[in-house]
């Protein structure tokens, strides 16, 4: 059990940790939400139209973070020895509305690095633990010395009003803690001092509940969901390559809006003749001088007077823009190979692809996908164990750590070719189920399929004796006649 003033230190220690990562995390997810500062060739292209171009954003972050997200779904946990997928964890899933919030946590993995599931029981409904997803601006976990899996502490960090709050977790207890948030006044050392002892952590009034209150779960309740986990550094998101490339994106289209501004249409100029001026007269209405014409005016009238007859006009082409979009695409090509999403996920540009064709340009996603699946699996799986562990379920909870998380299939493919391939699985004697379940249909939606079954087999014994066969089919060439015997009296 920790102390008082090892708690206080742990918390400050974890908030700082989380404050050092709070900047590249908002960093993200402003470049997601298309929220992009601009970048410039040159100081005097920032001068002249840095105010003209703000807040414009072709966004292909989003894209990029979105595509994978779309296709992890899990559909139940698998406990090691049974054949189907639990229903007393997938209720759990369900009320929590983590079929939703997933989505959310894994997106925020992938834009973030990282995310987070915390998991605690429920004083109204012992069955039914609440579980929430948590984004890594708010939530750390601590790892034991030289390990990546057991966890020592973790923190979970917001503010509220005028006040800061922490709830520190550790394996058999739960501190609550609040501070005043800090008015971030310029003051001198020794009152920057007196006020981070008087703004320090202080335990949180909490009820009738005790602070600390005891872990009854004996373990840290909450997960990470590493992007991209890395040996010797730490995880990596989805969208840190492609803000670089983002950045190089908007400014090749602001440098495009400038010369359509400028140099789109066919340009003119005059040799020979003097620029044409208009009289200055006096209040008596005599000329007491001239002034350039305003040229605005040639524009608008769209009418030239040339009084020298030796005055030339002469024009040049329009610039052809081209070249910057082909630049754009170049670019944009770029993220799509680096981030492995399929090119027409991006460019927009489909021919008359067949259904191989399109499954070979995905396959980098699929991959992609696949690899998320392994990570987010391994943490789900806790998260299913975290969940036995508040429901009492300690035994299930350690037969969990051999469990399967499962998921949807990630590739996308041709209906009539899917059936035709589950087909021949069920005349090589693959059982229905397994069958329904490649099809893709969720285990909940199996086990109502099969009742349907049982029931239909009810109402027509013959029908489903006819049809329950899932061996080869029988062979239509009529057996040889049998030879009589030769030379026996």
């Amino acid at each position: 059990m920790a102390t008082d003033e090892q708690a206080r230190r742990l918390v400050d220690v974890l908030a700082t940790e989380l404050t050092s990562r709070s900047g590249t995390v908002l960093r993200h997810d402003r470049y997601y939400r298309g929220k992009h500062p601009l970048k410039f060739a040159s100081e005097e292209f920032r001068k002249y139209c840095a105010d003209r171009y703000e807040g414009f954003a072709d966004n292909w972050v989003q894209p990029v973070a979105d595509s994978p997200v779309e296709r992890l779904t899990v559909t139940g946990v698998q406990v090691p020895g049974q054949t189907k997928a639990d229903a007393d964890l997938w209720a759990v899933w369900q009320r929590n509305g983590l079929d939703a919030d997933s989505q959310l946590g894994f997106l925020g993995a992938g834009n973030a690095a990282r995310s987070f599931v915390l998991v605690w029981g429920d004083p109204d409904d012992e069955d039914t633990p609440c579980v929430t997803f948590e984004d890594a601006s708010s939530a750390v976990v601590q790892y034991e010395p030289g390990s990546r899996r057991r966890r020592r502490a973790a923190l979970k960090l917001w503010q509220d009003g005028f006040k800061e709050f922490a709830t520190l977790y550790l394996a058999d207890e739960v501190w609550k803690f609040e501070r005043p948030l800090s008015a971030g006044d310029k003051k001198s050392p020794q009152m920057a001092e007196a006020d981070e002892v008087v703004d320090s952590w202080m335990p949180r009034e909490t009820g009738a509940e005790p602070n600390p209150q005891p872990n009854p779960m004996g373990v840290v309740p909450m997960v990470e969901l590493p992007n991209r986990p890395l040996l010797a550094s730490e995880p990596v998101s989805d969208v840190s390559g492609v803000i670089a490339m983002q950045d190089a994106i908007n400014m090749l289209w602001a440098l495009l809006f400038n010369n359509a501004d400028f140099a789109s249409l066919m340009q003119r100029v005059v040799t020979g003749a003097e620029v044409p001026k208009v009289p200055v007269l006096d209040s008596n209405g005599q000329k007491v001088g001239e002034k350039p014409i305003d040229l605005k005016k040639f524009v608008t009238d769209r009418i030239l007077w040339l009084e020298n007859p030796e005055a030339k006009v002469d024009s040049w082409p329009a610039a052809q823009l081209n070249a910057y979009t082909d630049v754009i695409e170049v670019a944009v090509g770029h993220i799509a190979a680096q981030t492995r999403t399929p090119q027409h996920y991006l460019v927009g540009k489909m021919a008359n692809l067949s259904g191989d064709a399109l499954i070979a340009a995905e396959t980098g996603l699929v991959k992609r996908v696949e690899e998320k699946q392994l990570w987010f699996g391994q943490a789900l799986r806790e998260v299913f164990q975290l969940i036995c562990l508040a429901r009492g379920e300690d035994a299930k909870g350690r037969e969990l750590a051999a469990g399967t998380v499962m998921w949807k299939d990630p590739q996308s493919r041709n209906l009539a070719q899917l059936t035709d391939s589950l087909l021949k699985l069920k005349q090589i004697g693959f059982p229905f189920e397994w069958l329904a379940l490649r099809f893709g249909l969720t285990p909940t939606e199996v086990a109502t399929l099969m009742e349907m079954r049982a029931r239909e087999a009810e109402q027509d014994p013959v029908a489903a004796i006819l049809g329950a066969g899932s061996g080869p089919p029988p062979d239509p060439t009529p057996p040889a006649p049998a030879l009589p015997d030769a030379g026996v009296p």
